[in-house]
């Protein structure tokens, strides 16, 4: 039991720090970086209180897809070196207040929630979902989601989607001296055009025309 407590204690501690580098991080790649590891963190206190269904969906979802597919757009789009006066709060610092109101708003909803446990305990007793004790974390989820909320599951299944195109599009954006793959002229290249035969003679260097 102690040593259950040492680790969470040890999960929380590295998900708090890896959720401020996030935002300190002045590199978007080390930005990423840190948020797979809050994400692995996060997932690893999941499976620490029991519930195993959110411990494993939080590293094949976020961690092996999201945090990936952001990796991946932050470095084929090369943030770091555009212009962006909403990233530089140096040039201009306007984006400043809205990301405090944005927290405040996350910091009260926290503060509702805590709340609602606080001054309604028999809030568990009071949800009309039943709850068979013989039946494990993920058969339970697994009968609830695919039957009351298959409309909201398969909403956020299209807004992932729509999201994995919206990157895909974004690679695809014209930019000054970037060069590009032409896969139609790579397919359709004969033998002729790629390989040249010369008859060299003895003793004689090979003189190939530009």
């Amino acid at each position: 039991m102690i040593a259950h407590s040492i680790f969470f204690y040890i999960f929380a501690f590295v998900a708090i720090v890896a959720a401020i580098m996030v935002t300190v991080s002045k590199n978007t790649v080390h930005s990423v970086f840190f948020l797979i590891l809050d994400f692995i963190s996060v997932s690893c206190l999941f499976i620490m209180i029991g519930a195993e269904f959110l411990g494993m969906m939080m590293l094949i979802v976020y961690v092996g897809a999201v945090a990936v597919l952001f990796l991946f757009v932050v470095m084929m789009l090369n943030v770091a070196q555009q212009n962006n006066p909403l990233i530089n709060s140096g040039e201009n610092p306007s984006h400043i207040p809205v990301g405090l109101i944005i927290s405040l708003i996350i910091f009260f909803e926290l503060i509702i929630v805590i709340g609602g446990w606080k001054f309604k305990p028999d809030l568990v007793t009071s949800v009309s979902l039943l709850v068979d004790q013989n039946v494990t974390n993920t058969h339970s989820i697994g009968s609830v989601l695919y039957t009351d909320y298959i409309h909201v599951f398969q909403l956020s299944g299209m807004i992932l989607l729509v999201a994995m195109i919206g990157a895909i599009v974004l690679t695809f954006r014209h930019r000054p001296g970037l060069k590009r793959q032409s896969y139609f002229d790579q397919i359709s290249r004969e033998r002729v055009d790629a390989v040249q035969l010369i008859d060299a003679e003895s003793n004689k260097g090979v003189k190939i025309d530009d």
